[in-house]
């Protein structure tokens, strides 16, 4: 449980609540630390705020009307808060994660999500699925909060087995008297997701058969329930996208034979709609009350829009954007009836802070800045394009160290992970502190990156270590040619797929970097994919599908792997490599890393190792975090000097 801690959270939101400081050289700890606000959650009713803070390494909760009058404070410390929601005025569910091996369950560790009821009356905080029979107690996503006679309940996926087989279970909960109800009757082994009405019904379920890739729909229909749809899905489940837009029909985001994203409506069996296909959205918004599809949002290219179906809700959304007019806007949360809202607001010189506009009043309040001491030192980003070898046009956004004329500079080349991510306009915490220290930064959407259309992502598949890696240095030689870089001075740097790209540009791409660090980079991807199979009882997933498909490999045995696997190559590298990972990484494992350390040691080359401990995959602890900048920033200075 959480620590109730009211005068820290009181002393810890007032010191992020003012002004930020400038510095002349801020310390990486500016950067690195966990920054000062984490979410801002809007109540239902819009007059009381939730707010994840933290001191830099520690999380705190603290709730507070509007008038600024705090009403309680929680001190999570170390615990890795994800997320607060809601229930009700008086009830807001807090949502963590931690790592565990689990006694008794097949497969390496994971990460696993548990969810805490905060009475705001009583002070009382109670663990959802607590003591409940053959089930544990964690949650499988994010809880769905219903009104039901004036009071909330929550309905929550856990984990219930059935002949020593864990299935995704619905439960229902009272939070008025803590009562857990399992809705059992309707649990299958394949589901992997819920959808309950505003009354509180079960309307569909989602299924989803693994080792097949074949996802299936069920709805309530009448008394009973039925099958409405099923498609052959190999990449991963469609799941649910919640109800559409009148509230009742229940959407699902699938692809058509052409790769086309649909957003689809259900009403029933052989009873359906499309949404238009010109809406291109890439995220949903729902009426927080009807919990009726209102409208999305889409980042395309550089610019965030938002779409409303509604023209009054459109014209509002407009009036909040004009308030800040310059900055990129993005939703964080909105009462009930949408007339207050959260927004974070990312200044290309101030950084990112939170607001609260009031549309009914007619005004905007800060809330707090998310990063303390980087007001007036942030370094400008600009979107740049450029040309692949083969002649595909890569975008990407090039950080240039402030004060400091662009012209033969020393260059830190950080890819994304994914691979089908993609970097997006706006503070980057990581790049600033590489421009901080006086190196450019470029960030490239690599062929694979989502956000630029279905041909691009299938562009990059089979060009795992290839040309996905060689849109990287065709992207520094672009820059050496404009004369922005110096050519003889660039590192690379990344994580996850990026750390694997930082070692591929140590092997497969010579003679371009000085020297790599990579954080929890795969090094060698059959064990990586032997690892997936493993989580998965020794079956073929979804996951291995999606890796495969990018690596061009027909299967963990296929012997095209090792040809583009690091640790296979230790022999080639020629730079100082610096591998970065933490202990409890349940994504890319800790032994990735390990592996690529035993095969450079072997091979006579130069290496260094760092581990963070108690470290996930996300860098979700400050004191870690902290230190693999701080590493990593040295390794770079010591080998790639800026001056």
């Amino acid at each position: 449980m959480f620590k109730s801690l009211l005068a820290a959270a009181a002393v810890c939101f007032a010191l992020i609540s003012g002004p930020a400081l400038g510095a002349e050289k801020p310390g990486l700890a500016v950067y690195g630390q966990l920054p000062q606000i984490e979410a801002v959650k809007l109540s239902p009713e819009g007059e009381k705020l939730a707010v994840i803070l933290t001191n830099g390494e520690e999380r705190f909760l603290a709730v507070r009307k509007l008038d600024g009058k705090l009403l309680t404070g929680v001190k999570a410390g170390t615990t890795k808060l994800r997320n607060v929601i809601w229930a009700g005025e008086d009830h807001i569910i807090m949502v963590s994660s931690q790592t565990a091996d689990i006694m008794d369950l097949r497969g390496p560790a994971r990460e696993y999500l548990m969810a805490v009821d905060l009475n705001l009356v009583t002070h009382k905080q109670t663990l959802l699925l607590r003591s409940q029979p053959s089930s544990m107690n964690v949650i499988l996503d994010t809880p769905m909060v219903r009104m039901i006679d004036g009071e909330p309940v929550v309905f929550v996926e856990g984990v219930h087995f059935v002949d020593n087989v864990g299935v995704d279970t619905l439960y229902r909960i009272n939070l008025k008297d803590g009562h857990t109800r399992m809705l059992d009757s309707i649990a299958r082994p394949d589901t992997d997701g819920w959808l309950v009405d505003g009354a509180g019904e079960p309307v569909a379920q989602s299924l989803y058969d693994g080792k097949k890739g074949r996802w299936s729909l069920r709805m309530k229909i009448g008394s009973g329930w039925k099958t409405v749809d099923e498609a052959a899905s190999p990449m991963g489940s469609y799941g649910l996208s919640g109800f559409g837009r009148d509230g009742r029909s229940v959407l699902v985001w699938r692809v058509d034979d052409d790769h086309t994203d649909i957003l689809r409506e259900y009403r029933g069996v052989g009873d359906y709609a499309d949404l238009p296909g010109d809406l291109d959205l890439s995220g949903l918004l729902h009426d927080p009350d009807s919990l009726g599809l209102v409208g999305g949002y889409r980042l395309k290219g550089d610019d965030l829009t938002y779409t409303f179906f509604d023209p009054a809700s459109q014209k509002a959304w407009d009036a909040v954007t004009k308030a800040f007019k310059g900055d990129r806007i993005t939703l964080a949360s909105w009462s009930k009836n949408r007339r207050r809202v959260v927004v974070e607001v990312d200044s290309a010189t101030e950084g990112p802070a939170y607001a609260l506009v009031d549309l009914d009043a007619k005004r905007a309040d800060w809330l707090g800045v998310v990063y303390t001491g980087v007001d007036g030192q942030i370094s400008p980003v600009r979107p740049i394009k450029y040309k692949a070898a083969d002649g595909l046009e890569i975008t990407g956004y090039l950080t240039l160290p402030k004060g400091r004329a662009p012209k033969n500079l020393p260059l830190v080349v950080l890819p994304h992970g994914g691979p089908e991510g993609r970097d997006t306009p706006g503070f980057d915490w990581w790049s600033q502190a590489l421009a901080s220290r006086g190196y450019a930064v470029l960030q490239p959407n690599f062929r694979g990156s989502e956000g630029f259309g279905w041909d691009f992502v299938e562009a990059g598949f089979g060009e795992w270590g290839k040309k996905m890696q060689t849109d990287l240095s065709d992207g520094v030689r672009d820059l050496t040619k404009q004369g922005i870089v110096d050519p003889k001075r660039v590192c690379i740097v990344g994580a996850s797929y990026g750390g694997y790209a930082a070692l591929a540009g140590a092997t497969l791409d010579p003679g371009v970097y000085r020297c790599a660090v990579s954080v929890a980079g795969p090094s060698d991807l059959k064990k990586m994919l032997l690892s997936v199979r493993d989580s998965h009882n020794g079956e073929m997933s979804a996951a291995q599908r999606y890796w495969l498909r990018f690596m061009g490999a027909d299967g963990i045995k296929d012997p095209d792997l090792a040809a583009i696997s690091p640790a296979k190559l230790a022999d080639k590298v020629e730079i100082p490599i610096l591998l970065i990972h933490g202990k409890d990484d349940t994504i890319v494992r800790y032994d990735q890393s390990l592996a690529m350390a035993d095969a450079l040691k072997k091979a006579g080359k130069p290496v260094a190792f760092v581990t963070l401990e108690s470290e996930d995959h996300w860098l979700s602890r400050g004191a870690t975090r902290l230190k693999m900048l701080t590493e990593t920033v040295a390794f770079v200075e010591k080998h790639n000097p800026p001056d």
